[in-house]
């Protein structure tokens, strides 16, 4: 299932529920947050980035909280760190709990550096989860001009096979 974000309220800072068919996104933040913006509210639109994101509301770090109303077993999302002419990138992580239940956690960086590079940060488990909380992990190990925030949009996801058969939908 495919979050765009493009049906989420422009300008509209988090908590905020999107919901895709049957299942329902609840977008939450720590510290100073989130919010959404036009993909191109900085003069320019990151690679694969368009209509409606995910965008920090300052300058300071802050975790992106997102809970599901059903369990997942893959989730992925979009993001773009905020970098200007880096020879390396950021590495953000996911993390995945059931409840408050550690499930998995994976790392990425943006595969090709530069100015706010566009990566994804995908996560599979074994369990089913019903949160995950993406948060940037460690900055460019080369340094550089370079902020602890990042653009997120297209978050996919795979509804857990356990509630698929359950439903009926196999």
């Amino acid at each position: 299932m495919l979050f765009d974000f493009d049906s989420a309220p422009l300008n509209t800072p988090l908590p905020l529920d999107v919901t895709v068919g049957l299942l329902t996104a609840h977008l939450s933040a720590t510290d100073q947050g989130y919010w959404t913006q036009r993909a191109d509210s900085l003069g320019f639109t990151p690679a694969g980035f368009a209509g409606h994101s995910i965008y920090p509301s300052s300058v300071f770090a802050a975790d992106l909280l997102i809970g599901f109303s059903q369990t997942l077993q893959d989730f992925s999302i979009m993001y773009a760190p905020e970098e200007y002419a880096c020879d390396s990138s950021a590495t953000l992580r996911a993390t995945a709990y059931r409840g408050t239940t550690f499930v998995a956690t994976a790392t990425t960086t943006a595969p090709v550096p530069g100015t706010w590079p566009t990566g994804v940060l995908a996560l599979s488990a074994q369990q089913a989860f019903d949160n995950v909380v993406v948060h940037y992990d460690a900055a460019p190990p080369t340094g550089g001009d370079w902020g602890p925030i990042f653009m997120a949009d297209n978050m996919i996801v795979t509804v857990s096979a356990d509630i698929i058969f359950a439903n009926g939908f196999d």
